[in-house]
């Protein structure tokens, strides 16, 4: 697709059935002076067909079982649309109950009230109602975006949101970045020679400076403020795909399977080297505290590195804390949760399709979801206890999950091809995605904690809908 870089796109009836008869004739000659019972003497535990709908029993008792993790991923309108559906479908009489043994209790007298019904019904279902979920989820993106040559390779991170709200993303051979505060548009760089790309990106945690991967093999250091190269270092002997920071070192992986520490403050920038794959590390992550370091490869095999690689005299180390070989694809994306200590998101390709949960302290798995698709990328909510995941093959959409119950909050679709990077927005209420159908669609879906409630509510509009692309 061409264009300008980042340009704005604009009654079923119950089934007749007869009474089961009662005995055929009784023997028994009541006492002197009593009258006998009037009740049949037939057998207690035989069901009655007038209190049974005979077709709801035999569903009921053929109807295959759900995967065992229907109850995890069920969607939320779903479940409300079946129990809707169940209601007018069976006049509210619904049940799981195959057999019945007596008759259905006689209808009250039109117009009749029961005086004791206010007292004792008024708070019947107000603890076992749930809650409804209140915050409102725009189920369309707030703002689509042109994104030109943006290549279609699961394993490359071409995409990152800086603290101070300028989103930097890869086309082809060049960066560009756009700030959502003003929504004016910069071309930061472009690789040099033919057939080179940019392969990864990653901003530092605090100030104007961004990490720059390319297709020779080259890790870049840029200077956002001043629009200049500060450093080029080399090391790698393919493509570096994957970037993460942890203040002032730069950690990269490769296609050439090894993961380099780069200290950009000294002149002999690499200071470790970490060899833990057979194949491309295409993900890349620092924890919050910066003690520990994920990795993920397209050998899938998850590592979990702490900071024994400085022991060494020479920075090498092939031994991480934990080697986790539980995902059965690539594993590219990576999420540590900001508000709970060691714990770790994971995500795996087609042929895996799972979310795992680990406690990065033991290397336990704490959970695990099948989302029936390629996962790409995920993001953690910065005040709430949400997940987002995006998706490839085949649904290429995102949900946005409720932690830990892994309840499907919304399923945002509008990508027509497989989503394959994810950011958050410095405040923490929007996300952008970046899709093979060469666009970026942002959507506006968490909370941004108390404060960012206070300034929307006193907001008129959103900044991003103030905003002007041209």
């Amino acid at each position: 697709m061409q264009g300008t870089p980042l340009k704005r796109i604009k009654q079923r009836s119950a089934p007749s059935s007869s009474h089961l008869a009662g005995p055929a004739f009784d023997n028994e000659t009541p006492k002197r002076g009593r009258t006998p019972s009037s009740r049949p003497h037939g057998d207690r535990f035989i069901p009655q067909r007038s209190a049974m709908d005979l077709d709801v029993s035999h569903f009921e008792l053929t109807r295959s079982h759900q995967n065992e993790n229907a109850g995890v991923n069920a969607s939320p309108a779903k479940e409300e649309y079946k129990k809707e559906l169940a209601a007018n479908l069976f006049a509210g009489q619904a049940t799981n109950k195959v057999l019945a043994f007596k008759s259905k209790a006689p209808a009250a007298p039109a117009g009749h009230q029961n005086s004791l019904r206010v007292l004792y019904t008024q708070n019947r279902e107000a603890g076992l109602a749930p809650k409804k979920y209140s915050r409102h989820i725009p189920q369309a993106p707030e703002r689509i975006l042109d994104a030109p040559e943006l290549l279609d390779d699961y394993y490359l991170n071409l995409l990152d949101w800086n603290s101070s709200n300028v989103l930097g993303v890869a086309l082809g051979d060049s960066i560009y970045l756009w700030n959502a505060s003003d929504g004016s548009i910069q071309q930061l760089m472009q690789t040099p020679g033919e057939n080179t790309h940019v392969t990864s990106l990653s901003w530092v945690q605090e100030g104007s400076y961004m990490a720059v991967g390319t297709s020779d093999h080259k890790v870049q250091i840029w200077d956002v403020e001043k629009l200049k190269q500060v450093r080029c270092m080399s090391g790698h002997r393919a493509r570096v795909s994957s970037l993460s920071w942890n203040g002032p070192v730069l950690s990269s992986g490769g296609r050439d399977s090894v993961i380099l520490h780069h200290d950009v403050r000294i002149a002999e920038h690499k200071v470790g080297t970490l060899r833990g794959h057979a194949q491309e590390v295409c993900g890349l992550k620092w924890s919050p505290s910066g003690t520990q370091l994920a990795s993920g490869g397209n050998d899938n095999i998850l590592n979990i590195w702490d900071d024994r690689y400085t022991a060494s005299s020479n920075g090498l180390c092939d031994q991480p804390m934990f080697r986790l070989d539980q995902h059965q694809a690539a594993v590219k994306a990576l999420a540590w949760c900001p508000w709970q200590r060691n714990l770790l998101a994971s995500g795996g390709g087609t042929a895996d399709r799972m979310i795992r949960f680990w406690n990065s302290g033991t290397g336990a798995c704490l959970n695990a979801v099948d989302t029936h698709s390629q996962v790409c990328a995920l993001q953690w909510a910065k005040h709430d206890k949400e997940l987002v995941s995006s998706h490839g093959y085949s649904h290429n959409q995102l949900i946005l999950w409720k932690y830990p119950s892994m309840v499907k909050v919304a399923e945002l679709t509008g990508h027509t091809s497989r989503v394959l990077h994810m950011a958050q927005s410095p405040d923490g209420t929007t996300v952008v995605t970046a899709a093979a159908d060469e666009t970026l669609r942002f959507w506006k879906i968490l909370s941004g904690g108390e404060s960012s409630k206070k300034e929307r509510a006193a907001a008129k509009e959103s900044i991003l809908n103030s905003m002007s692309i041209r």
